[in-house]
């Protein structure tokens, strides 16, 4: 069994993405890592070749900026660098996703049960989502995902990159037939909004921008400006009191908690949450 990491990545230094961590995670259960690293001034490409290890592929790539719509791109450069990868499974991280160590046997071991099972298209991991801060976990974003993908040029990227589909009938895996996905028994611990609100605030500009082009509707302006860098749901928000995978303990270590939170069971806002948008976790 071959297992292919990939990647892709653009202005990963300016918007302080945990780009080295989340290759370095699964680098020793992959045979090669490929990267698509996006043409940019920052110093990414530097970054990606500074890890300087022998398994690391990296595909240098110019973005089609006429693809600034829901995110496509996203998923363009994602299948530009699966189209890379030649192991029997792709294992994709994005570039603020990182794998705990104590998963990697687990996965390990998903893999090797559904090697010969050809109606496994995909992996299925469970999403822990930090937000403002490395102690504290939004519930009621998205909770599973595909992570690892059979690499036999049936299945793709899609939408924003967030899941995959088959390519000849554009069925997403997720909501397709059960036998299409097997569980990994994984974490993906995503980090994207886990920044320095200044630098959160320059990422959602672009981030809106590839969704939205150069004229986003007001709400979409009114969003990254007033709300999701205030973190005004951090008092309802889920403590984690787990650890973290050993690639970011440095930066927790570094880090500090955004604000003091009471328990989150004695603020009425949190029901009130729970009452528009369900009880998760």
């Amino acid at each position: 069994m071959k297992v292919s990491g990939f990647s892709f990545c653009r202005n990963a230094v300016l918007y302080d993405y945990p780009v080295v961590e989340s290759i370095r995670s699964i680098l020793p259960i992959v045979d090669e890592f490929v990267v698509n690293v996006g043409r940019c001034d920052d110093g990414t490409l530097e970054l990606i070749r500074s890890i300087g290890d022998p398994k690391i592929r990296i595909v240098e790539s110019v973005w089609d900026e006429t693809l600034r719509k829901d995110g496509l791109i996203y998923s363009q450069q994602t299948n530009i660098a699966l189209s890379h990868c030649t192991g029997d499974w792709a294992f994709y991280l994005q570039a603020d996703e990182v794998i705990h160590e104590d998963d990697r046997p687990r996965i390990v071991e998903a893999m090797q049960a559904h090697q010969g099972s050809p109606d496994v298209r995909g992996l299925i991991f469970r999403y822990l989502h930090f937000v403002g801060d490395y102690w504290s976990l939004n519930p009621w974003f998205y909770h599973k995902a595909v992570r690892i993908v059979r690499n036999n040029g049936e299945v793709e990227s899609c939408g924003d990159a967030v899941g995959f589909h088959l390519k000849a009938t554009k069925q997403y895996l997720q909501s397709g037939p059960r036998e299409w996905l097997a569980p990994s028994d994984g974490r993906v611990f995503h980090y994207g909004w886990v920044k320095d609100p200044k630098t959160m605030l320059v990422k959602k500009q672009a981030m809106t921008k590839v969704y939205h082009g150069d004229a986003p509707p007001p709400s979409e302006a009114r969003l990254y400006t007033m709300k999701e860098f205030a973190f005004d749901d951090y008092p309802i928000l889920k403590e984690f009191g787990g650890c973290h995978p050993a690639v970011m303990q440095a930066r927790v270590s570094a880090a500090s908690r955004r604000a003091t939170r009471r328990n989150r069971w004695l603020n009425w806002r949190f029901y009130q949450e729970v009452a528009r948008r369900g009880f998760r976790g």
